[in-house]
C-alpha cells in the first residue's frame, strides 16, 4: 500500500458567501482553530467573546486544496480516498465531480477515487453543512429530548453523529466546529491489502501465552499470498509464523514462553508486545503490513453473587483490584490543538496521583491514538463509553441506526488490541430518566433503547472483541428493577447528592455502592487561570464574566453554600477562588476514603472529572492548563496504595483509624497518633502496631478521646494521624470533630527554606511554630510540586520537591516568585490581599 498524504495547508471560506476570501487552513484542524489563526476572530474563552462567535456553528463552511498525482500512481489498481475523521456533514468533490458525502465524525471513510483522479494537479473540495442547523430540523420533525438545552447546551445534537459536548455541557462551552478534524489521504494497492487483523490471547497454560490471530485481506489476485506474523518484545523476536494464503482470510498462532504480564498502575509493570503481521505475493513483493502493540494479559469485569448482593470490580490477572480514577473528558474543545505531548502531560499526572482508570465518557470522542498508547504505557485501564450522553437517540431511524453500527465495528476494531481497554459500557446516565415505557416529551421508549444499547452493540461487542466485557450504561442496574439506576446491591453508581442533592458530605457515609463511576465538586480555577480570560473588573465570583465561565445552574451558589458550611467568608477574590479548590478536595477525599475503607463491598472511585476543555469553574482536579488544582494534590495522598484515613465522632469521643492497602502483599506498619490542641498542645499521642493485609481495608485503631474533648472542646481538637512504614510515614492525615470554619486556629509563622538538590529540582522545607493547616504554595507555570495543600505539623518540617520542568529559572527567580500561604490567610483581612502578599505573580 501507499500512502499519499493530504494534510497540511488547505484553504477554507463560508459557503454561499461572494464577500469572503479564500484564507488559509490547516489539516488536521477545525474551522475555529482556522478563524483565529487567520486573526478573523477573537478567542472564543476570553472573557465573553463565545457568544461573538456561536455564528460559526449555524454555518457552513469550504474547505479546498490542490495536490499532484502522476500518471504512474495512477496505474495501482486500486486508489481510494481516506478520511480518518471528517466533522461532520460533510460533502466531497474531486476534480468538480462529486464523490461522497460523510455524515458521521467518529467514521473512517474510504471512497474509490480512481475514476475521479487525472496526472498533474488535482483538486479536491469538502463543503461542511451546519450540524446545528441540521440537527435543529430533524427536531422540528420529530422532537427527541436532550437534557439541558433550554440552558448550557444547543438543541439538536443528539440527531447527528457527533462529540455531543460541542452543543455545550454543564462545564463546557457551545461552540459547534466543523473541518478535517483526522488525517486524510490517497491510498493505493495492488492485488491484496490487509483489511483486518484480530488478535485473541489464551492464558489457561502456565508459563504460556497463546496467541491466536484471524486476518482478512481484499484482493483481486488468486495467486498464493503469505504473511508473515512476528511478536517482538523491546525489539527482540520471540515468536513468528508464516501463512499461505489462498483466500480472503487466515489464521495464525504465536506461543508466547515465559511472557511478561502487563498490570496496571501500582500493580506491576507494563511491557508491550508488538505484533507485526507482513504480506507478499509468492515472490516476496511487498503489499501491505499491520502493526499493533499489545500487553498480554487478562482484564475482567468481575460479577458474581457475594453478601450484599453481586460484586463489580475488575480483575487483571485474575487479581482484583480496586479501581482508582476519574472521568476524562476531550482535553479541548477544539480538539485539534492537542499535541501527543498534551496527552502525555496530562495522563502522566493521572498516573502520578496513583490512578489505575480513566472513563472516557461518553458525550466527548472516541480519543486520539496517543491518549490509548499512553494509557497502556502507564497502566491506566480505560472504560470506553460509546458516545452517547444525557438524551434520546432515533434509534427508530433505521439510517441512523446503520450508521451506529458502522462507527461501533470501526471503533472497536480500532481500539480492541490497547491492554488499558478494559470495558465497553453503552452510554452515560440515559437509564437514569430518559427511558421509560413509551415514547415521551421526556424519554424514549425501553423497547426503541433495547435495539441500540441491549441488541446492537452488545452482539457487536461479542462478535468482534469477545475479551472485553460491554455494560449498557453508566449507570445501570441489571436486576430487579432497571430503572432503580442507582441500586447500592449491584452495578455502578454516579453519586450526586453531594452537590446536585445540595446533601452534605458526610452523606457520602451512607453510601454502600459497588462501583462509584461518577461523583464529584465543583472548584473556581485558580487564580492565575482566571486572570488568564478576566480583566480586572471581572473579577468577582458574581461578574457577568465569570458566570459565563460556570455553565452549572447556580454553580457558584453551590460552592459558596458549601463553602460558607466548612469555612469562614474569605477575604479577596483570591482566596475565594484557592478555598474553594481545598473544599472541592475535601469532598471528593471524604467520598474516596469512605469507598476504599468499604472494599471489597466497594471496588471502586472514578471522580469528576480529572480535566477541563476551556478555562470555566468545573469539576476538574486539573485546570484547562494542566495546573493541579488542590484536589488533584489530594488525590495523590487519597488514592495511594497504603491509606490511613478516620472518622471523628464528636458525640461518643472516638475515632475510628483504617489502614486499606492496595498492595499485593502483607504488610507490617505502625499507626501512630497524636492529639492537640489548635494552639499546637500535645494532650495525648500513641502508636500501635499491626500487619495490613494486602488488597483490603483493616480496621486499625479506635481512639478514645472522650477526655480530651471534655476538657476541650470539639472546636479545640486536631487528632494528626500517620502510617508508619520500615521507619518511614507514607501516609498521614488529620481528623477534626469541628468544622474548620470554627478552629480558633493561630498565625502558624510559617517559615520556609529552598535550596536546590540538582539541576532542575529544588528542595523546599517548611516549618511552624503553631498548627498550619492546608498549606499552599503559588508558584508560576512551567513548576511542579511534588506535594501541595498540607497540614504542618507545631515544630515538624515539611520537605516537597520542586521541579522547574523547562530548567530555565535560577534560584533567586524561583525563591522570589514562591508565595505560602495556609488557612488562615484565607479569611484575616490584613494577609487575604493576594496581591499584597505575591507582586511576583500579579
Amino acid at each position: 500500500m501507499e500512502i499519499v498524504s493530504l494534510n497540511g495547508r488547505w484553504q477554507f471560506k463560508q459557503a454561499g458567501s461572494t464577500h469572503t476570501n479564500w484564507l488559509e487552513a490547516t489539516v488536521p484542524g477545525c474551522v475555529h482553530t482556522d478563524l483565529l489563526a487567520a486573526g478573523a476572530i477573537p478567542d472564543p474563552y476570553y472573557r465573553d467573546n463565545e457568544r461573538q462567535v456561536m455564528w460559526i456553528g449555524e454555518t457552513d463552511w469550504l474547505y479546498r486544496r490542490t495536490f499532484s498525482v502522476t500518471a504512474e500512481w495512477l496505474r495501482h489498481d486500486h486508489v481510494c480516498l481516506r478520511c480518518d475523521g471528517l466533522d461532520t456533514l460533510a460533502t466531497i468533490w474531486l476534480n468538480g465531480r462529486q464523490l461522497a458525502r460523510a455524515d458521521n465524525m467518529f467514521r473512517a471513510w474510504e471512497f474509490d477515487a480512481r475514476p475521479f483522479l487525472h496526472p498533474g494537479d488535482n483538486d479536491i473540495e469538502i463543503r461542511f453543512d451546519s450540524a446545528l442547523v441540521y440537527g435543529q430540523a430533524r427536531l422540528a420533525e420529530r422532537y427527541i429530548h436532550s437534557w439541558s438545552t433550554d440552558d448550557h447546551k444547543l438543541p439538536g445534537g443528539n440527531y447527528v453523529r457527533k462529540s455531543q459536548c460541542n452543543f455545550g455541557w454543564d462545564w463546557g462551552p457551545m461552540l459547534v466546529t466543523c473541518g478535517i478534524w483526522r488525517d486524510i489521504a490517497l491510498a493505493a494497492w495492488d492485488d491484496a491489502r490487509l483489511v483486518d487483523v484480530h488478535i485473541l490471547q489464551d492464558h489457561t497454560i502456565a508459563e504460556q501465552v497463546i496467541l491466536t490471530g484471524t486476518m482478512v485481506l481484499a484482493r483481486d489476485t488468486a495467486v498464493p499470498l503469505r504473511a508473515a506474523c512476528r511478536a517482538s518484545l523491546n525489539g527482540q523476536e520471540v515468536a513468528v509464523a508464516v501463512v499461505e494464503l489462498a483466500g480472503e482470510t487466515a489464521v495464525f498462532t504465536l506461543p508466547i514462553s515465559n511472557p511478561q504480564l502487563w498490570w496496571p498502575n501500582g500493580m506491576g509493570s507494563q511491557p508491550l508486545y508488538t505484533i507485526a503481521v507482513t504480506l507478499t505475493d509468492e515472490n516476496g513483493r511487498f503489499l501491505d503490513t499491520w502493526q499493533k502493540r499489545i500487553g498480554l494479559r487478562t482484564l475482567e469485569l468481575v460479577r458474581q453473587a457475594d453478601d450484599w448482593g453481586e460484586s463489580f470490580h475488575f480483575a487483571c490477572n485474575g487479581v482484583p483490584f480496586f479501581a482508582k480514577g476519574a472521568n476524562w473528558i476531550p482535553a479541548d474543545t477544539f480538539i485539534t490543538r492537542l499535541t501527543d505531548a498534551d496527552y502525555a502531560r496530562l495522563l502522566q499526572t493521572a498516573a502520578d496521583v496513583h490512578m489505575n482508570m480513566l472513563r472516557v465518557w461518553g458525550g466527548g470522542i472516541y480519543e486520539q491514538p496517543a491518549f490509548y498508547d499512553l494509557c497502556d504505557e502507564l497502566g491506566i485501564c480505560v472504560w470506553q463509553d460509546f458516545m452517547f450522553a444525557c438524551a434520546t437517540y432515533p434509534t427508530f431511524d433505521d439510517a441512523f441506526m446503520a450508521n451506529v453500527a458502522q462507527e461501533a465495528r470501526e471503533t472497536i476494531r480500532r481500539l480492541r488490541h490497547h491492554a488499558s481497554l478494559a470495558l465497553w459500557c453503552g452510554n452515560n446516565e440515559m437509564e437514569q430518566g430518559l427511558v421509560q415505557n413509551t415514547w415521551n416529551p421526556w424519554a424514549m421508549s425501553w423497547d426503541d433503547y433495547g435495539k441500540l444499547f441491549d441488541q446492537l452493540l452488545p452482539q457487536i461487542v461479542a462478535e468482534l472483541d469477545p475479551q472485553t466485557a460491554y455494560w449498557p450504561s453508566s449507570p445501570h442496574t441489571p436486576h430487579e428493577d432497571r430503572r432503580a439506576w442507582n441500586d447500592p446491591r449491584w452495578g455502578d453508581a454516579h453519586i450526586w447528592d453531594v452537590w446536585h442533592g445540595m446533601e452534605p458530605f458526610e452523606f457520602y457515609y451512607t453510601c454502600f455502592h459497588r462501583f462509584n463511576s461518577e461523583f464529584g465538586f465543583q472548584s473556581f480555577p485558580e487564580p492565575q487561570m482566571a486572570r488568564a480570560f478576566t480583566l480586572p473588573e471581572d473579577r468577582n465570583i458574581t461578574s457577568f464574566v465569570m458566570e459565563h465561565h460556570q455553565r452549572s445552574p447556580s454553580g457558584n451558589s453551590k460552592i459558596m453554600h458549601y463553602l460558607l458550611d466548612w469555612f469562614r467568608l474569605p477575604g479577596s477574590f483570591d482566596m475565594t477562588l484557592w478555598l474553594s479548590q481545598i473544599l472541592q478536595g475535601m469532598a471528593v477525599k471524604h467520598a474516596v476514603e469512605h469507598w476504599r475503607r468499604t472494599m471489597p463491598r466497594g471496588m471502586g472511585t472514578l471522580y469528576w472529572q480529572l480535566n477541563d476543555c476551556w478555562p470555566v469553574a468545573s469539576w476538574s482536579s486539573l485546570d484547562y492548563d494542566g495546573r493541579w488544582k488542590a484536589l488533584h494534590h489530594m488525590a495523590r495522598h487519597f488514592y495511594a496504595p497504603l491509606l490511613i484515613s478516620a472518622v471523628a465522632n464528636k458525640d461518643d469521643g472516638t475515632v475510628a483509624v483504617h489502614v486499606t492497602s492496595d498492595l499485593l502483599a502483607d504488610v507490617r506498619g505502625d499507626v501512630v497518633w497524636e492529639v492537640t490542641t489548635a494552639q499546637g498542645q500535645t494532650v495525648a499521642a500513641g502508636m500501635e502496631t499491626a500487619v495490613f493485609p494486602a488488597n483490603q481495608n483493616t480496621f486499625a485503631a479506635a481512639l478514645d478521646v472522650q477526655a480530651q474533648l471534655a476538657q476541650h472542646g470539639p472546636r479545640d481538637l486536631l487528632v494528626w494521624l500517620a502510617l508508619r512504614v520500615d521507619g518511614q510515614v507514607v501516609s498521614r492525615n488529620l481528623a477534626l470533630f469541628a468544622r474548620p470554619k470554627h478552629l480558633p486556629l493561630p498565625d502558624p509563622d510559617i517559615r520556609w527554606q529552598i535550596a536546590e538538590v540538582e539541576n532542575g529540582r529544588y528542595a523546599i522545607t517548611l516549618t511552624s511554630d503553631k498548627p498550619a493547616l492546608w498549606v499552599w504554595l503559588e508558584i508560576p507555570d512551567g513548576l511542579q510540586l511534588s506535594d501541595n495543600f498540607f497540614h504542618l505539623y507545631p515544630g515538624r518540617a515539611h520537605t516537597v520537591t520542586l521541579a522547574d520542568l523547562a530548567g530555565e529559572r535560577p534560584l533567586a527567580a524561583i525563591q522570589q516568585a514562591l508565595a505560602v500561604y495556609s488557612l488562615v490567610d484565607t479569611y484575616q483581612p490584613e494577609r487575604a490581599s493576594h496581591e499584597k502578599t505575591h507582586p511576583a505573580l500579579r
